[in-house]
């Protein structure tokens, strides 16, 4: 463990893979998620949601819904004032915020027309059937190279499709494909996923009229965020909300943004002055929360005769949806930010078009624009070593960037640190790639198809500024605050570990509060793979605080000098000596004005943050085996090695576990998931027996491996992992699929059917 933290004792709990201190509430069924919510008096919202994905609406009948028993309410647009979920998309996009309900038009199909208020969940839902919409159908567009052409406009006072525009660019990509050996491209597709959180989305909001203040709770990843948009939707001061973020079921990102179901309860709720209460259905979350990825690349990789990347030109076309949330405009920029990947390329010119459709919105997704890229050159890599007659390992390392660090790339990326050739090297070494390679050659003699696949990827984590506070309490227990957020990826656990390292507390000894806004003033919440970096390093700065005011206490009991106190196993002794007196007996003194010396006030606490002033840079290689069958098409992946470099680990397990999700979650990119809209806009992944989720037995156990390459950007030297399964896997199982067929592109899903149809329409086998 490569860590330095001043008087830290040996590792003690940095670097251990301990158990999750969350877990014990969730496997004996006492966790608290929003629908376990239960205010007494609480009225109960159900949404009609549009038919259409593209329709005006001429009239909305409430007469019998209200007549449905337990019905208060019907609400429609004319009932509000204007009302808008947040979006924003810089000075260069044309941004169309979502209303909370639609204003004479709907734009999507499952768009918010309506809300009925109803005594029960079960009264709310039978009357949505009753309440009757008259809609005029109209011509939708849900490709996005359609959309582009700009003759079915979504927005038609913007004029065009057109959102946002951007190229980015550098070197003399002209010289770089005329003096090209040889040209290689591809259209590739990123298809739409829904994120598919193990719990949906829900709000719950209650006005307090003695205290004039609104809580509100939800499964979001921002509740500061929450807080701020709230009190500017409904007037108020942010002191006057309170936004509290219970248990959350996963999020992968699509609980960043601040959705119209939240402005639209809270401001019910203030109105009401009532309970009010929103869970999303799982047919509901198909059609209402963001989609992800949803772009369409046409790129081309310019190589000289030994396989040397001259240069990368092309268009990126990102599918936004119908309107713009928080982190609509966030994926295609990311997208172009990263597509220089990890390759030393001299020459890059790609454009970058982000246009409307008559779908559902898109968003961050695990990754948010850098798995969309890694997919993009990591499949042109393959497509080159195809094409010239090369390994792809052997391709990769001839253009593998070498540093020095921190690199400047062409498209504005700064990697902190990096050794991508070595990464590559040793991750074939530990799959003993050439012994593959024999094993593949037997097989395919056997009529077996047998393919293997690689990715390298490097990616951007980490961004802002948090809050992190540590309170040691007179019985020597300790609370420690955060304005990260969690949804199940165990950070309490790493945030622990951190105090009891600094501090020498028991874990057990160490309680997490987070995700309340009236605990914790300020925080950016989860998202972008930040928590550890960001998080993390502010409670390390907090814990110092701390151990500074210790090391005085402690040396006033002692009669010692504060600078030789340190930690040692005994407890905060004198540096050299057997003399020590343990953080209780420190605790204990602190609240006791009569043990302190003269010039220090009472109380052990302290306050910090933290400030990311350069992103980090994750990076690794992947590799995937998988067997292709003839007879059905079906793809089974056999194995699966990640080697993936954060730098120092807190907690392997934690780490290990994060590689273990986000390689499923690439892997059913790769071969299962997908939204399907027909022409009209009508979705036909609208439950999970039409989303193909991976079940358990088509996912493989991932090898996962470690390197420990320290960022310089924060005092833990560490990067973000929460993402990087779900960036190599996709890649790499695709090649695997593209090396066993031996056939150029496939777009994903590689579902057994469109695999069948390969095999025999185009291999005629």
């Amino acid at each position: 463990m490569s860590i330095t933290l001043e008087n830290k004792t040996h590792g003690r709990y940095i670097g251990q893979s301990v158990k999750r201190l969350e877990d014990g509430k969730f496997l004996t069924g006492k966790g608290t998620y929003l629908d376990d919510l239960a205010l007494e008096g609480t009225l109960h919202v159900a949404l009609v949601r549009s038919l259409y994905a593209h329709a005006r609406i001429v009239g909305i009948n409430t007469r019998e819904a209200l007549q449905v028993p337990g019905v208060v309410a019907v609400y429609t647009a004319a009932d509000l004032p204007p009302l808008y979920a947040p979006g924003s998309g810089g000075r260069d996009a044309r941004v169309v915020r979502h209303p909370v309900l639609a204003q004479g038009m709907v734009r999507y199909a499952g768009q918010p027309v309506a809300a009925v208020l109803a005594t029960s969940r079960a009264s709310a839902e039978d009357a949505l059937g009753r309440v009757e919409v008259d809609y005029e159908a109209l011509e939708a567009v849900v490709d996005p190279l359609v959309a582009l052409e700009d003759r079915t406009p979504v927005h038609p006072q913007l004029g065009t499709n057109r959102a946002l525009e951007r190229k980015t660019s550098g070197g003399d990509v002209a010289a770089a494909f005329a003096t090209a050996h040889k040209v290689v491209g591809a259209r590739l597709v990123q298809q739409r996923l829904a994120p598919t959180p193990m719990e949906p989305r829900g709000v719950v909001a209650a006005w307090d009229g003695a205290h004039e203040a609104l809580t509100i709770w939800s499964s979001t990843q921002m509740p500061h965020d929450l807080r701020s948009e709230v009190a500017e939707a409904l007037g108020l001061a942010e002191n006057q909300v309170r936004a509290v973020t219970p248990d959350v079921g996963g999020a992968f990102g699509a609980k960043i943004n601040i959705y119209p179901e939240e402005i639209l309860v809270a401001y019910l709720a203030r109105v009401l002055a009532k309970p009010i209460k929103w869970v999303e259905s799982r047919s509901e979350s198909f059609v209402a929360t963001i989609h992800g990825r949803a772009q369409v690349a046409d790129l081309e990789m310019a190589l000289d005769p030994e396989g040397k990347i001259l240069g990368l030109r092309g268009r990126v076309v990102a599918d936004l949806g119908a309107y713009i949330l928080e982190t609509t405009l966030g994926n295609a920029p990311g997208t172009l930010l990263m597509l220089q990947g990890p390759y030393a390329i001299p020459a890059i010119e790609v454009e970058l078009v982000a246009v409307y459709t008559n779908a559902t919105p898109t968003g961050a997704y695990r990754g948010a624009g850098r798995p969309e890229a890694t997919y993009y050159l990591e499949r042109l890599v393959d497509i080159a070593a195809r094409e010239l007659g090369m390994d792809p390992a052997e391709l990769r390392l001839r253009n593998l960037i070498r540093g020095p660090f921190p690199y400047k790339t062409l498209t504005g990326a700064k990697y902190d640190s990096g050794a991508y050739p070595e990464t590559l090297h040793k991750l074939l070494e530990l799959a003993d790639y050439k012994a593959l390679r024999a094993e593949q050659a037997r097989a395919r003699a056997e009529g077996r198809l047998l393919g293997i696949g690689l990715t390298t990827y490097v990616e951007i984590t980490g961004y802002g500024w948090d809050t992190g506070g540590v309170r040691i309490n007179p019985d020597g227990s300790a609370l420690v605050f955060t304005g990260t957020s969690p949804h199940g990826q165990g950070t309490g656990t790493g945030f622990a570990q951190i105090v009891a390292e600094r501090l020498g507390i028991p874990l057990e000894r160490i309680h997490i509060v987070q995700g309340d806004t009236l605990a914790i003033p300020y925080g950016m919440g989860t998202a972008g793979s930040r928590t550890l970096s960001v998080g993390g390093s502010a409670i390390l700065n907090a814990a110092e605080k701390v151990a500074e005011k210790v090391k005085r206490i402690a040396a006033h009991l002692l009669e010692a000098a504060p600078e030789d106190i340190t930690l040692t196993e005994a407890g905060w002794g004198v540096r050299g000596t057997d003399k020590a007196v343990s953080l209780e007996q420190v605790a204990q003194a602190a609240y006791n004005p009569r043990k302190l010396p003269a010039d220090l006030e009472p109380g052990l606490e302290g306050q910090a943050t933290f400030t990311l002033k350069e992103a980090n840079y994750p990076f690794g290689a992947h590799l995937a085996v998988v067997e292709v069958s003839r007879e059905t098409g079906e793809v089974r992946v056999l194995r699966y090695v990640a080697l993936d470099d954060v730098g120092p680990l807190v907690n392997p397990r934690l780490v290990e576990g994060q590689q273990q999700g986000g390689v499923a979650q690439g892997l059913g990119q790769a071969l299962y998931e997908g939204i399907r809209y027909d022409e009209s806009g009508q979705s036909h992944s609208t439950s999970l027996l039409e989303y193909n989720l991976p079940r358990a037995d088509q996912m493989v156990w991932v090898e996962a491996h470690h390197g420990d390459t320290r960022s310089p950007t924060n005092p833990l030297g560490v990067k973000g992992i929460g993402e990087a399964g779900a960036i190599g896997a996709t890649p790499a199982v695709v090649n695997a699929v593209m090396d066993a067929l031996g056939i150029k592109h496939l777009d994903m899903p590689l579902t057994p059917e469109k695999v069948w149809r390969a095999l025999r329409q185009e291999l005629g086998r």
